[in-house]
């Protein structure tokens, strides 16, 4: 089909042919990497940046074996992949072309560059069903003579070799049940019975599927302008170098925004990426339409640090900014609502307060929603009925399930911030037992480089005594208290004095757990760890490494205690997922922990246990494809009644 270099961890490969290899392809020598086509020899060591990859792969060399494949960041030499294959691609007029051809295969298969596939782990092929990876043996074929393949197992003993070129046809299992799923006999109709099966089932969720995306695009919504001189001004006053992801969530949401039928965009980024900017341009391009822009956040302190962001991004333009949440008083409220409502105000952030009755837009235009796996019940029924009227953007770095699994599925749009900014360096995840000389030990070497320290309790009741056992363990350091009940005037002191570094240490609940961002806190203890779901490690995680120094998490469960088998997949997955951008892979063991029942119907749930996640998506996008023809026939019966909808909600 076209060259390419397929390399593996454990290869029997010499350094020499591999660099000769990599030259037919196009790639140029050089002293030092720099750019996408360079590689370099080091000794035992090559560094190649290949075609289409965000960073350059080390390839390390015992004698003619290759004993390791690192992907690594150029700008700190830090380490933070590690892979069992390599795919080189030609740099040449040829090239995920090529990328053209990937990328078409992702449309298909969903999920397949965020799952990893290790050998113990149940897999799918999809002509002859689930079985067990063994890993990459050397087979010897009748006219190619030795080829690498993957080797799974199926019942009975029975083995399946699949060459490099069919890889794309197995992807790991994802069921979702808690449970093994069955071993098929290899050559069997048992499995292809089965596939047909769930084929027709999954027929009915993809016309359920297909009538929501008529519905949205049958609304009109607001076609916002094409940039203004003032939009580019505001843009290039940023003050970092933007990602190339950055660059093209914003080209995705300019043009939903620009389109006549309302957005509802995820943003998923990884904490720190800068979605929060991604999201301040498009709240701006709807200012300079005239439109109003509501910020919806989870907490009071986050709602405090995108107002000032807001504020001080936007300084030198004629922007009204206001903040709606507990930190204002009764008046200043009253003066707010006024504004909204007259439309003096362009911009508010707030908390679900934004969602209360009293809350009139003269003009409501976007809609901004940071983590809505924050909020409750009640509040997403209202921000469904948003989502039919206006643009609505929604940041995340781990999506909720049913968020997740509709973005994968093409029924809600979705851009991924996957690039890590310069000088990121991975945050080192540990788990361990309750120990207060470890305890002293991570607190101190904190403070020996001028650093500060979250330490998090989620129990108002008693983390006083926390605090007091901490200021026995580390008297040195100067200790804060916050959670969710102190009054506004005491929380709002604590954490100014905090970002201002008068004390050391703040004991504190996940209040801190959704964007708080302080550069110089760079280690994190968790009490109590096992009581958290996957999504909370994760964002208290992201409290730290937000700059370039090597930060810390602790996640410390009680000294000899019995996990329950839910808490240990948590733990495990937080400890195994330590690369920068892994807020995707997080989303994706959450979406297996907590499972998908609630998501799609017994049924549904059921077709997935029986083929895996990723081959129902498959089907359900490929009947969504056939069913697209009649997708005139769907606009027609769904507008009128839509048409109604949105009168009554208006």
């Amino acid at each position: 089909m076209f060259d390419l270099l397929k390399v593996f961890k454990g290869q029997e490969f010499s350094q020499e042919e591999f660099m000769r290899r990599v030259n037919n392809l196009g790639y140029s020598r050089r002293e030092e990497i720099d750019e996408e086509g360079d590689f370099c020899s080091r000794g035992e060591v090559v560094e190649i940046f290949p075609a289409t990859f965000e960073f350059p792969v080390k390839i390390v060399w015992d004698d003619k074996r290759i004993e390791s494949l690192r992907g690594f960041n150029l700008a700190t030499g830090e380490v933070f992949a590690h892979y069992e294959i390599l795919i080189i691609l030609p740099i040449s007029e040829k090239t995920h072309r090529i990328r053209t051809i990937y990328e078409k295969i992702d449309e298909t298969f969903p999920i397949q560059n965020f799952v990893e596939i290790r050998p113990g782990d149940y897999v799918v092929h999809i002509k002859h069903g689930i079985g067990i990876y063994e890993g990459i043996k050397k087979v010897r074929r009748e006219k190619t003579g030795f080829q690498d393949c993957l080797v799974i197992s199926y019942r009975e003993g029975a083995k399946l070799y699949v060459p490099y070129e069919e890889m794309h046809l197995i992807q790991k299992y994802i069921g979702f049940e808690g449970k093994p799923p069955r071993i098929y006999r290899l050559g069997s109709q048992e499995w292809q019975r089965v596939k047909e099966k769930s084929r027709r089932g999954i027929w009915e969720k993809a016309e359920e599927l297909l009538e929501i995306q008529a519905k949205r695009k049958v609304l009109t919504g607001f076609s916002f302008s094409p940039d203004t001189s003032w939009q580019i001004e505001l843009e290039k006053s940023f003050p970092y170098r933007e990602t190339p992801d950055q660059i093209k969530a914003t080209q995705e949401i300019k043009k939903d925004m620009e389109a006549p039928s309302p957005m509802d965009r995820l943003i998923c980024g990884d904490v720190g990426y800068g979605k929060t900017e991604v999201a301040l341009r498009a709240a701006f391009k709807a200012v300079m339409d005239n439109k109003q822009v509501a910020m919806l956040v989870p907490t009071t302190i986050l709602a405090e640090q995108h107002y000032h962001t807001f504020k001080n991004r936007m300084q030198n333009f004629p922007v009204n900014i206001e903040m709606l949440c507990r930190f204002r008083s009764e008046k200043q409220q009253e003066e707010i609502l006024e504004g909204i409502e007259k439309g003096i105000v362009d911009i508010v952030i707030g908390t679900h307060r934004l969602l209360s009755p009293d809350v009139r837009f003269k003009d409501l235009g976007l809609v901004i929603i940071d983590e809505e796996q924050r909020f409750g019940v009640e509040h997403k029924e209202k921000l469904k009925k948003l989502r039919l009227l206006v643009d609505v953007l929604t940041l995340t770095a781990t999506p909720i399930p049913r968020t997740l699994y509709m973005a994968l599925l093409g029924a809600r749009d979705m851009s991924i911030i996957n690039t890590p900014p310069k000088e990121r360096l991975p945050v080192e995840t540990r788990v361990c037992e309750y120990d207060e000389e470890l305890i002293r030990r991570a607190i101190t070497f904190e403070l020996k480089r001028k650093g500060q320290v979250f330490f998090v309790h989620n129990r108002i009741k008693g983390i006083e005594k926390i605090a007091q056992r901490l200021s026995r363990i580390v008297p040195e350091a100067r200790l804060g208290i916050a959670h969710g009940k102190l009054s506004e005037p005491v929380l709002e002191k604590v954490m100014l004095d905090f970002i201002e570094k008068r004390f050391d240490v703040l004991v504190c609940t996940t209040i801190i757990e959704s964007g708080i961002d302080i550069p110089t806190a760079n280690t994190i203890l968790v009490n109590h760890a096992e009581s958290f779901g996957l999504a909370d490690l994760y964002q208290l995680k992201g409290r730290v490494g937000r700059f370039n120094l090597k930060a810390y998490a602790y996640f410390l469960v009680p000294r000899g205690s019995v996990l329950d088998r839910e808490a240990k997949k948590r733990l495990s997955a937080i400890e195994k997922h330590t690369e920068l951008g892994s807020g995707f892979k997080i989303a994706l063991e959450d979406l297996q922990l907590r499972g998908a029942g609630n998501i799609l119907g017994t049924q549904q749930h059921g077709y997935i246990y029986q083929i895996g996640f990723d081959l129902y998506c498959r089907l359900l996008r490929e009947a969504i494809n056939r069913l697209q023809e009649h997708y005139e026939e769907y606009i027609s019966k769904t507008s009128k009644n839509q048409r109604i909808l949105v009168q009554q909600l208006s």
